[in-house]
C-alpha cells in the first residue's frame, strides 16, 4: 500500500504513482485486521475512522461490511491510488503523513487503519505523532507490516538468502524469493514493533500474526500455523491505542 511524505525523494514519488506497482493488502489479513478493529470500537455508532495509505480501497473495502454505522475514509497521496479508491469508498481524499499532515483536525478521528504502509516510509516517527495527533485520546490504531523474523525468513537467512519482503533495489528483485518489486525500506520484528509503537506514545493491546498470500500453495497450511505465534508469523497485525 502507498502514502507519501514530503521528504520522500522524487523517484520514490515516482516509483507509488506506477500503476503498475501493488496498493492492495491481501483479503484474509484485511479480514483479521477488520475483526480487531470491529471488536475493539464496540458497538457505539457514528466513530469516523481512517484508513490511512489506503491505496486502492480493498482493506477498507473489506473492512466496511464489519463497521456498520462508521464513517471510513480513505487517505492516500498517490492519485493513482485514490482514483482507484474512489470506486469502493464513499469517501477517499488526499493527504500526507508529514509536511503539510493530514487533512483532518487534532483529535478528530477514533480509529486509524495503518495497512501495509510502514514498511515504505522514510521517515515512520512523523508518520506515528501524525497519526497520534489526529487520534483522540484513547483512540485505536490498527498497524499491519510483514514480519522480518517471519519463519521461513529465519531460514532464508540460515541459507544465506535475501528475506522475502526486503528489497535493495526499486528496479528489480536481487538476492530473495519472488518478482514483485514493491518497494519496501523498513521491516520489523514483532518485538522491535512493539517497542516502537510503544516509544510512539502508544499502548499495545496485543499482537497477532496472518498469512501472506505470497506463499506457496504446499506450504500454506504451515503458514496458517505459524499464526498462532505472531513472532514466527508472516504478517503481523498490531491493535495500540493512543496514551
Amino acid at each position: 500500500m502507498t502514502t507519501a511524505r514530503a521528504a520522500t525523494p522524487r523517484d520514490l514519488r515516482d516509483f507509488y504513482e506506477d500503476p503498475a506497482v501493488p496498493v492492495a493488502s491481501g483479503a484474509p489479513r484485511s479480514l483479521r485486521q477488520a475483526r480487531m478493529l470491529a471488536a475493539a470500537l464496540g458497538a457505539a455508532p457514528g466513530q469516523t475512522v481512517l484508513d490511512i495509505g489506503c491505496g486502492d480501497g480493498t482493506a477498507a473495502a473489506v473492512a466496511a461490511p464489519l463497521l456498520p454505522g462508521h464513517r471510513l475514509v480513505g487517505v492516500d497521496w498517490s492519485q493513482d491510488a485514490l482514483r482507484r479508491a474512489r470506486t469502493r469508498l464513499p469517501y477517499a481524499v488526499r493527504g500526507e503523513l508529514t509536511g503539510g499532515g493530514l487533512p483532518f483536525g487534532a483529535e478528530s478521528v477514533d480509529a486509524v487503519l495503518f495497512s501495509e504502509v510502514i514498511e515504505h516510509l522514510v521517515d515512520p516517527d512523523s508518520a506515528m505523532d501524525e497519526i497520534r495527533r489526529v487520534l483522540r485520546p484513547g483512540g485505536h490504531l490498527m498497524l499491519s507490516t510483514p514480519n522480518l523474523a517471519a519463519w521461513y525468513n529465519r531460514v532464508l537467512l540460515l541459507a544465506g538468502v535475501q528475506p522475502v519482503f526486503s528489497e535493495v533495489s526499486l528496479r528489480a528483485v536481487h538476492g530473495r524469493p519472488g518478482r514483485e518489486v514493491v518497494g519496501h525500506l523498513r521491516l520489523y520484528t514483532a518485538r522491535a514493533l512493539r517497542e516502537f509503537v510503544t516509544a510512539s506514545g502508544f499502548t499495545v493491546v496485543e499482537v497477532r500474526g496472518a498469512p501472506f498470500h505470497g506463499v506457496p500453495r504446499s506450504l500454506r497450511p504451515l503458514d496458517r500455523l505459524a499464526c498462532r505465534r505472531p513472532s514466527l508469523a508472516s504478517i503481523l497485525l498490531l491493535h495500540a491505542r493512543k496514551t
